[in-house]
C-alpha cells in the first residue's frame, strides 16, 4: 500500500503542478475558457462571466498549491479531499464538454498540450482513481524533508505563485504556447498539412470597406499591428503610449493598422481623442484574445513571422 500511494502520489503532484503552471503563467487564457464555459451555449451561467478572471485566478492557485502540499506532504488529509473535490468538478465538466460536444478543448493544460474532449475525459479518470488511492492511504504521505521545509515550502510558493500572475496580467504571459508566439510565421501556421486543421485557421484581416486585406498585411516587410479584441474593454489611457510608439513606427515606414472586432465608429472616437495616424481592420475577437493577451497590445511582423509582442504597458520599451 505504501509504495502504491508513494506512485499515486508523484503522479498526482506532478500533473497538478504542470496543469497549474501552464496555466498560471497565462491566466487570462483560463479565464477566457470560463468564459466559454459560462456562456449560453454551454452552462448557461453567464451571470458568472464578469467574474472568469478572479474564478481562475482562484482555482490555477488551488490547483498547483494542492500539486504542491502534496509533493512535500503538509496537510496530507486536507490535500487529497480538497483534490478529489477539484477533480470531481473536473470530470463533470469535461464529461459534459465532450457528451454535448461544447468546448473542443477544456484547457486542462492550457494551451501547452491539447488533448481531445475524451481524452481529457479518461485522463481524469485514471486521475480520480489515484486520488481515491491517496484518500485511503492519506497516513503514508509523510512530509518530504520535514514538516517545517514543507510548511515553508508551500507558503513561499503561494507568494511566488500570487507574484507570476500580477506580472503577466500587467505584462504578457511567462510563456508563449500560441501559434503567434514570438518567432512563429503566420502563413505557416495556416498551411494544413494531411486533413489536419492548422494552429492558425481564422486570421482574416478586412477593411471597413470590406476589402480582404489579409496577404497584403503578411506580405508586408515592416507592420505593427495595435490590437485590442473589444475597445470598449480596453485600457483607454494606453493609447497615450500607443500613439508614441505608432507615430515613432511610421516615420520609420512601418505599414501600421489597429485590429478589432468593435465597430469602426468606437475607433474612430479613440482615433480622434488621441489623435492616432492609422486605421483600423476588422479581425474574430477569440482570434484577437489568441493572439495576444493584452488589450489593447502590440504586434510587430515581418513577412508574416511574429518578430515582437507586448502590452501597451511595454510599448515604449518596443525598438525597431
Amino acid at each position: 500500500m505504501k509504495l502504491l500511494v508513494f506512485l499515486s502520489r508523484i503522479i498526482v503532484s506532478v500533473t497538478f503542478i504542470f496543469s497549474g503552471f501552464v496555466k498560471l503563467v497565462d491566466p487570462l487564457g483560463s479565464a477566457y475558457k470560463f468564459q466559454e464555459y459560462f456562456s449560453a451555449d454551454v452552462l448557461n451561467m453567464e451571470f458568472l462571466i464578469p467574474y472568469a478572471l478572479p474564478f481562475s485566478i482562484l482555482l490555477i492557485l488551488a490547483e498547483i498549491m494542492l500539486g504542491v502540499m502534496l509533493l512535500v506532504g503538509y496537510f496530507p488529509k486536507f490535500t487529497v479531499w480538497s483534490l478529489l473535490l477539484i477533480i470531481i468538478v473536473f470530470l463533470f465538466l469535461t464529461w459534459y464538454s465532450a457528451y454535448y460536444d461544447k468546448v473542443t478543448d477544456c484547457g486542462c493544460f492550457g494551451d501547452a498540450v491539447k488533448l481531445s474532449s475524451w481524452g481529457t475525459f479518461y485522463k481524469n479518470i485514471v486521475l480520480v482513481l489515484l486520488i481515491l488511492i491517496l484518500v485511503k492511504g492519506f497516513k503514508f504521505i509523510k512530509p518530504l524533508v520535514s514538516l517545517n521545509f514543507s510548511k515553508w515550502t508551500t507558503f513561499l510558493s503561494f507568494f511566488l505563485f500570487l507574484y507570476i500572475i500580477y506580472y503577466v496580467l500587467i505584462h504578457l504571459p511567462l510563456i508563449d504556447f500560441r501559434p503567434y508566439a514570438i518567432g512563429k510565421n503566420i502563413p505557416e501556421g495556416m498551411e494544413y498539412i494531411g486533413e489536419k486543421e492548422p494552429p492558425i485557421h481564422d486570421f482574416f484581416l478586412e477593411s471597413t470597406g470590406g476589402e480582404d486585406l489579409t496577404s497584403t498585411v503578411l506580405e508586408e516587410e515592416k507592420v505593427m499591428l495595435i490590437i485590442s479584441y473589444n475597445l470598449e474593454k480596453s485600457d483607454k489611457e494606453g493609447f497615450a503610449k500607443i500613439k508614441e510608439v505608432t507615430d515613432r513606427a511610421i516615420s520609420n515606414n512601418y505599414m501600421v493598422y489597429a485590429l478589432s472586432s468593435s465597430m469602426n465608429e468606437e475607433f474612430v472616437e479613440i482615433k480622434t481623442k488621441y489623435n492616432l495616424n492609422f486605421e483600423m481592420l476588422f479581425c474574430d475577437e477569440t482570434t484577437l484574445k489568441t493572439i495576444i493577451r493584452a488589450n489593447p497590445g502590440v504586434l510587430i511582423l515581418n513577412n508574416g513571422t511574429v518578430k515582437d509582442k507586448c502590452s501597451w504597458v511595454d510599448a515604449d520599451k518596443l525598438s525597431f
